[in-house]
């Protein structure tokens, strides 16, 4: 993807289905864009669904720098009807599936599954269907593997699939969250607290996962990566008492070598949006990182 902290910690392979999940106003868009100008994908398929309608020009302008060389984007506003919405986005799964059957490796990335899931509750209660978990009906469940259930690998090329879940008040137990969850391959999930901090992109590495891991990186890699988590637990479990002055120096050794490590990380985790990287320079780096 380009991005340090994904690539090192939440390493994702070919035809991998990951969810972004953030509350509104977190940094999702800039973190797509991101991803977008970073990857390596031969066609890059973007589905802007149920979105205001400035966000559309400025997501290309500013976060794609109008570069649209080798990307389709597939906008259905969030003035458009319901079924729009709906069709945008299988409209943008059938069209990364062509460029798949081709032969290409194609990264699709959807913006956002909660206003696609919106859209068929609209269609769904119309239509008298009873609403059973906060106003959703049965069919939006049914719906969401059938549209992230396409994605993924076949013996012509792969689709390598982004979809951003918004969390209703950073809810990360909302319906449609939970449901994603349980069918996407990898989590990321970007926090307010973060944001707050100044920290880009706020990615907290403690809650986010990538269930294939283990399997496309190397055992040295995935060692780091235990060994960085850990850091990055002790530190957390911890601040609090480092910051009323509890905790002095050379109660704990493990502790005192994760806090002198601390801002190493920071450096490493946090990257500008016009920063780009390859995977051997990031793997390069988090060595460096983890070879204390």
């Amino acid at each position: 993807t380009g991005v340090k902290s994904i690539d090192a910690m939440l390493t994702s392979g070919k035809g991998q289905k990951v969810g972004i999940f953030a509350g509104s106003g977190v940094g999702k868009s800039t973190l797509m864009g991101m991803i977008v100008q970073g990857c390596e994908a031969q066609i890059k398929v973007v589905a802007l669904i149920g979105e205001r309608g400035r966000e559309i020009p400025e997501f290309i302008h500013y976060n794609l720098e109008d570069n649209l060389e080798n990307t389709i984007i597939v906008a259905a506003t969030s003035d458009e009807s319901a079924l729009m919405r709906k069709y945008g986005a299988f409209t943008a799964m059938a069209i990364a599936e062509f460029f798949r059957d081709k032969g290409h490796d194609v990264l699709l990335m959807m913006d956002s599954v909660t206003r696609f899931a919106m859209a068929q509750r609209e269609i769904g209660l119309s239509t008298g269907e009873p609403p059973v978990s906060r106003g959703y009906p049965p069919s939006v469940f049914a719906l969401l593997p059938q549209l992230m259930e396409r994605a993924g690998n076949n013996k012509k090329g792969s689709i390598t699939a982004f979809f951003t879940v918004l969390v209703d008040g950073d809810d990360m137990n909302d319906p449609i969250a939970d449901q994603s969850r349980s069918i996407l391959d990898g989590h990321i999930v970007l926090t307010r607290e973060l944001t707050e901090q100044g920290f880009y992109p706020p990615i907290d590495l403690l809650k986010s996962a990538s269930r294939v891991m283990d399997k496309v990186v190397n055992k040295e890699h995935y060692n780091g990566f235990l060994k960085l988590k850990r850091v990055l637990s002790l530190i957390k479990e911890n601040e609090v008492l480092v910051r009323v002055g509890a905790y002095k120096s050379g109660m704990d050794k493990e502790l005192d070598k994760a806090l002198a490590s601390k801002e190493k990380i920071r450096e490493f985790l946090t990257q500008g949006t016009q920063e780009k990287y390859d995977f051997e320079k990031i793997v390069s780096l988090f060595k460096e990182v983890t070879s204390d």
